[in-house]
């Protein structure tokens, strides 16, 4: 079988075409990239979780006082009946500031997003990001402000012929004031979830007949179901590790981890093994909880 000439020809002129050479120390880019943050989490992340990790191995110690052999007394002093009451509290106060959020935030969010005009959404946005231009302290202090005894919510209860309320200085004052201060991060989480929800779907399912309670649950929690995951993470993560609101508005019965942990550091326990014991606990807790977000939180899982 003979070849054609222009086959022939065409393959002697074939041009190679060169190899691009891969640049040599490719690994320095990323390591470069990575390196002021690698070192930035090695010296104020890495080191204080070991040092503290050291720390609560060590029966007893004090500052100043001599190291003695390490253990897990401190450990085993956290299930101490008192101590369980403390940790569960923090439990309390941490879940329940993330179910009220949820389900304050999710109406709003979903209103922001499916149903308000859309120049307004921005400027709706702003005023719940607003609050937290302000100092914690001075939102905490405030709301002591409101309800105290002679508060304003008691002033204008009293005005409208109602009982007073006593609520500072216990639970329900916690509780208002953790879920006033993380309710934008929970509407903000949601709000950019529902922005990416498909309306067709709601659309097709309403041309069907469906109800809208049925679309919302076989439609709506769906798509923004790992939203909903990431935001109750996040509030849930906070508010374990929240100081300020449970010291200004609980009182002494509202005692909670960072309370009892601040008190083994800086009050008059002194104890740091035990205050280190402490804190790698509520760090387990909180990596548990970033586990979870991180597997069932990934965006890239929404449809």
């Amino acid at each position: 079988m003979s070849t054609h000439p222009s086959q022939s020809h065409s393959s002697n002129n074939s041009v190679e075409v060169p190899k691009l050479r891969r640049p040599q120390f490719n690994w320095l880019q990323p390591l470069a990239l990575l390196a002021p943050s690698g070192v930035w989490l090695l010296l104020l992340l890495v080191l204080p979780t070991l040092l503290i990790l050291e720390l609560s191995l060590v029966p007893g110690i004090r500052p100043g006082d001599i190291v003695y052999p390490s253990g897990f007394d401190n450990y085993i002093r956290i299930f101490d009946l008192l101590y369980l009451k403390v940790l569960k509290r923090s439990l309390f106060f941490a879940v329940g500031t993330t179910v009220i959020c949820l389900l304050l935030a999710f109406p709003v969010a979903y209103w922001i997003a499916m149903i308000a005009p859309p120049k307004m959404r921005n400027l709706l946005l702003l005023g719940f990001v607003l609050p937290l231009w302000t100092s914690s302290l001075l939102r905490s202090y405030a709301w002591i402000a409101i309800l105290r005894p002679t508060g304003l919510l008691n002033s204008v209860l009293t005005n409208l012929g109602l009982p007073g309320l006593n609520l500072l200085n216990r639970s329900p004052a916690v509780l208002i004031g953790m879920t006033y201060s993380l309710l934008p991060y929970m509407v903000l989480i949601l709000y950019a979830s529902l922005e990416k929800l498909d309306k067709r779907l709601l659309e097709a399912t309403a041309d069907l007949g469906a109800h809208p309670v049925q679309a919302f649950w076989k439609v709506t929690v769906p798509q923004t179901i790992t939203g909903i995951a990431a935001a109750s993470f996040l509030v849930f993560i906070t508010a374990l590790g929240d100081f300020v609101n449970p010291e200004l508005l609980g009182g002494a019965s509202s005692m909670t981890m960072s309370r009892l942990i601040y008190n083994q550091f800086l009050g008059s326990t002194q104890n740091w093994g035990f205050g280190s014991a402490l804190s790698a606990t509520l760090i387990l807790v909180v990596s548990i909880a970033i586990a979870l977000l991180i597997k069932f939180g990934d965006p890239q899982q929404e449809r």
